[in-house]
């Protein structure tokens, strides 16, 4: 231990032993967070409080342009650091601690760093925070992408690469534990990255446009999305058997919107046949999942220009639902004419 951080370390130890007896419970370190040999965080990095009058303890202040920070995390905020919604992860992880009230703070807080570790081991539930992160860097892009301002681009793109690192970091079954390195230095080390993740976040380092930023910014949010799905865990789900009369019910109602794709593209009308294509798209992709039915593409036969393949392949995808109908035991319920309804229905 070095002077500074020794003196420092006795000093916080006083403090609380003198004025906080009773309302700090722990004194943690970080090593991490230290700056060629200047001791920040090594000497403490924060407390634990039991109530209002421990927070008191806080402080700032620079000694010989070092920074230090004595700051507090509630129990409730190291629980977020077990359950992963606490970006500072490592600060759990990591931590060695310096200072206890008891053997029983002590025992809380090494437990948790064991509950953690648990959840590291644990495959779905590193899957659905690496998901979470993923959905926090598209959102961000999603905003980016409209966004003109270099430094804010950069700035957007430096965070994409930050949560996708996470993302990446959950799928190997850990975290990141230097945080005022460059996330790839760490990266490099895991078993498993995407491809190309660690040029791609180097080069949004080394980026000198907005364009330069963003495109980096898609290729890297790509490249982790196929990474996970690759590494999604299979999951055994109950098999039920689906009831096809849905599926009849469903074309039914759904019919008449393949009755205006033949009246409208026979007319070349692509605005009118758009909306529609649109939204039969998502009702077949829909479908397709609920009764195992094959992939039913039918927006790339769209052309605006030649609307004949479209109707063709419209006509195609309306004959296969009602073979998945019939095959299945089940008619739709049609009539020739309103008098058969009538007839049958009074």
């Amino acid at each position: 231990m070095k002077p500074t951080q020794k003196e420092l370390t006795n000093w916080a130890i006083t403090q609380i032993e003198k004025n906080y007896k009773d309302d700090v419970v722990l004194l943690l370190a970080m090593s991490e967070h230290a700056m060629e040999n200047d001791c920040h965080g090594e000497c403490y990095d924060y407390f634990i409080p039991v109530n209002d009058n421990g927070n008191n303890l806080a402080c700032t202040f620079i000694i010989d342009g070092v920074g230090h920070d004595l700051y507090p995390r509630s129990w409730e905020r190291i629980r977020n650091m077990v359950d992963f919604t606490d970006d500072f992860t490592s600060g759990l992880g990591e931590a060695k601690i310096l200072y206890y009230r008891n053997e029983a703070d002590r025992e809380q807080f090494i437990a948790m760093q064991e509950k953690q570790k648990a959840n590291m081991q644990d495959e779905a539930f590193m899957m659905k925070i690496a998901l979470e992160k993923l959905d926090m860097a598209m959102d961000i892009y999603r905003t980016m992408v409209f966004e003109d301002a270099l430094y804010k681009v950069r700035m957007a793109a430096g965070f994409i690469a930050h949560y996708l690192s996470v993302a990446v970091a959950c799928i190997n079954g850990t975290y990141l534990k230097r945080a005022l390195d460059l996330e790839t230095v760490e990266l490099k080390k895991l078993k498993e990255i995407p491809d190309n993740f660690i040029p791609y976040y180097e080069g949004i380092v080394r980026a000198k446009s907005v364009e330069e930023l963003k495109s980096l910014s898609y290729m890297i949010i790509s490249t982790t999305r196929k990474f996970i799905a690759k590494n999604k865990p299979i999951v055994k789900e109950e098999l039920t058997t689906p009831d096809f009369r849905d599926l009849a019910g469903w074309y039914e109602e759904m019919s008449l919107t393949w009755r205006r794709f033949d009246f409208h593209s026979k007319a070349g009308d692509c605005d009118k046949t758009f909306n529609d294509a649109v939204n039969l798209q998502h009702e077949l992709s829909i479908m397709k999942e609920e009764f195992g039915l094959r992939e039913m593409d039918l927006l790339s036969y769209f052309d605006a220009s030649n609307l004949k393949v479209f109707g063709e392949r419209a006509k195609e995808l309306e004959a296969y639902v009602i073979s998945e109908i019939e095959s299945h035991g089940f008619s739709l319920n049609t009539y020739d004419t309103l008098e058969q309804f009538l007839a049958k229905n009074s």
